[in-house]
């Protein structure tokens, strides 16, 4: 019986979300030998450098692809929202996981929700999509920049360098850390990250047993949201250094996506909504970029390019 190797981040949360995988196989797969191998990514080796620093898209995944190829690990387990746009040439998107919570979080000291947070309170969060937001509905704050794993920046919270932070909510309850979170961020005030909530597995192309197995762990509805959320990422040609945030829904054969792009400093934003075929999400994505460029989305993205440019 031929056994597996799942490569992961080596971060708490990544090993957690790799064991959720691993766990899965085992109970669906009994007695196949089955292990982790953990993969220091490019993020992961200078967790203080601003991720606007680092070099090209994929900082999250790129060596773990590279283990894939090699043949080091049979298959990968990644948070959707780090993935490229663009799957590399031999390799395999082989499932979407059911999603789970997409929302953002936001931690505080004080236990004051977003809303009642007083003025210039310090927040950590390393993303332009939340900075963003953040300021949108709030420019009396001060956006501070934070690196590191879930752990480290509720150490760096808990030791007071920020009054709060703001992460993804699914992080904290993959960890168990569910009971920290202050608010649930709604999505009229942030939208998230595309893929946010959902767990990628990826394969070799040559690969067809394991794309056998792994296709029953697909869940078609995620699947479409996220293929919509980055098809609508991909028109506006942005990746995770610049302010574009959606999130879609799915019901009823049908697909619901909101899509926002902001400036850098949350003075303008512009969002709205499609509606389309739970079968044609490229299309549904393709078309919500279409009406946020009429309406001026690609000024707006031009000028965070150009301040963001090494």
């Amino acid at each position: 019986m031929r056994s597996l190797v799942i490569g992961t981040r080596g971060s708490s949360l990544a090993m957690c979300q790799a064991q959720l995988v691993q766990t899965r196989l085992e109970e669906r797969f009994p007695g196949r030998p089955i292990r982790l191998a953990a993969i220091t990514a490019q993020a992961d080796k200078d967790p203080e450098l601003p991720l606007t620093m680092m070099s090209g898209e994929g900082v999250f995944v790129k060596e773990l692809e590279t283990a894939l190829l090699e043949s080091r690990v049979d298959l990968a387990v990644h948070s959707m929202k780090d993935l490229p746009l663009d799957v590399p040439r031999g390799l395999r998107l082989a499932a979407v996981l059911e999603r789970e919570e997409p929302r953002d979080a936001l931690v505080s000291r004080s236990g004051q929700p977003f809303d009642q947070l007083p003025s210039g309170s310090r927040i950590g969060t390393s993303s332009p999509r939340r900075q963003s937001q953040l300021l949108y509905r709030r420019k009396d704050l001060q956006i501070l920049e934070i690196r590191g794993n879930v752990d480290t920046r509720m150490r760096k919270l808990d030791e007071g360098r920020y009054d709060a932070i703001v992460v993804a909510a699914c992080g904290l309850i993959r960890l168990g850390l569910e009971e920290r979170v202050t608010e649930y961020l709604d999505l009229t005030t942030m939208l998230p990250e595309p893929g946010q909530g959902a767990l990628a597995v990826e394969v070799r192309a040559d690969d067809l047993d394991l794309q056998e197995m792994m296709g029953g762990f697909d869940d078609p509805t995620s699947r479409a949201c996220v293929e919509a959320e980055r098809a609508f990422l991909r028109a506006l040609g942005g990746g995770c250094r610049v302010p574009i945030a959606a999130y879609a829904q799915g019901s009823s054969g049908m697909l619901q996506l909101e899509g926002a792009v902001l400036s850098p400093d949350g003075s303008r934003r512009l969002r709205d909504r499609a509606t389309g075929s739970l079968e044609s999400p490229t299309a549904l994505g393709e078309v919500l970029a279409q009406r946020l460029s009429a309406q001026g989305a690609e000024e707006l993205l031009s000028t965070e390019r150009k301040s963001t440019r090494p």
